[in-house]
């Protein structure tokens, strides 16, 4: 997980442990990759977290779900970002009762 304190492993029941991470996105990425070996690593967080990686232009694909609650305030997903606008193109629409899921890859 990435963090801007430092912090003990958190181990949960059923055996996943969770490494805090603060020294910034790349050094995180860098043991989740090879933590996974040839499998994808998924990358969680809000916005501040996802700007992070998509200038660091390490995102290959992007799901999002919206859904229909305002919580009186957030960011703009795609706001302060170091390219004019991010190379991806909608892929999946999944419409649901509560929310709708999007998958953008880049092109």
């Amino acid at each position: 997980m990435l963090t801007h304190e430092k912090r003990d492993p958190l181990e949960r029941p059923g055996g996943t442990t969770f490494h805090f991470i603060n020294e910034g996105p790349e050094r995180a990425l860098t043991l989740a990759h090879d933590a996974a070996g040839n499998r994808d690593v998924r990358i969680s967080g809000g916005a501040d977290v996802i700007q992070q990686y998509l200038n660091l232009q390490v995102i290959d694909e992007l799901e999002i779900a919206l859904a229909p609650v305002f919580f009186r305030g957030g960011r703009r997903l795609f706001e302060h970002l170091n390219e004019p606008g991010p190379q991806f193109r909608i892929t999946d629409v999944i419409h649901g009762a509560s929310a709708t899921h999007l998958r953008y890859v880049r092109t």
